[in-house]
């Protein structure tokens, strides 16, 4: 094999190359690289970030709604606990108002009894007065003191 003068130019070509890409070209390949490499790497770091953070989140939502969830059971139980006060104090209300009533209605029933009373009393007069004025008119004997008696029990 001889070398001569195209392999030895070839050669020092292939060096010149091989420097002048590693001073040059090679270096912002490696950057470029490097930088692809960091935005990858921060990339996957602001993706866990967010994992995180939406775990996070979900667990305050989650304590959140069971928080919203007891205070709306504690806000239907107090309502719930008001209905029955309001209704028993409406069933009082109306025992009372009924009480009154009761009491209004035998007040109104003993008046219309004295009232009745007093009418019977009055015609019971009348009619004793009107039975001794017939008394006192006839002559008395036997049969006409039983006839007159009944005329005056058929007016009552």
């Amino acid at each position: 094999m001889y070398l001569n003068a195209t392999l030895l130019a070839q050669i020092t070509v292939f060096i010149i190359l091989a420097l002048f890409t590693m001073k040059f070209v090679w270096p912002p390949i490696v950057k470029a690289l490097d930088e692809r490499a960091a935005k990858i790497s921060e990339g996957l770091a602001e993706a866990e970030r967010g994992r995180q953070s939406l775990a996070r989140s979900s667990r305050e939502a989650e304590e959140t709604l069971r928080g919203g969830k007891e205070k709306a059971a504690e806000v239907i139980a107090q309502a719930e606990r008001r209905a029955e006060q309001i209704i028993e104090q409406a069933k009082a209300d109306a025992q009372e108002e009924a009480g009154k009533v009761v009491a209004a209605a035998k007040a109104e029933i003993a008046r219309e009894e004295e009232r009745m009373r007093e009418s019977l009393r009055g015609r019971v007069a009348d009619l004793a007065v009107a039975g001794a004025e017939k008394i006192l008119r006839r002559e008395v004997d036997a049969r006409a003191h039983a006839d007159l008696l009944a005329a005056i029990s058929l007016d009552l």
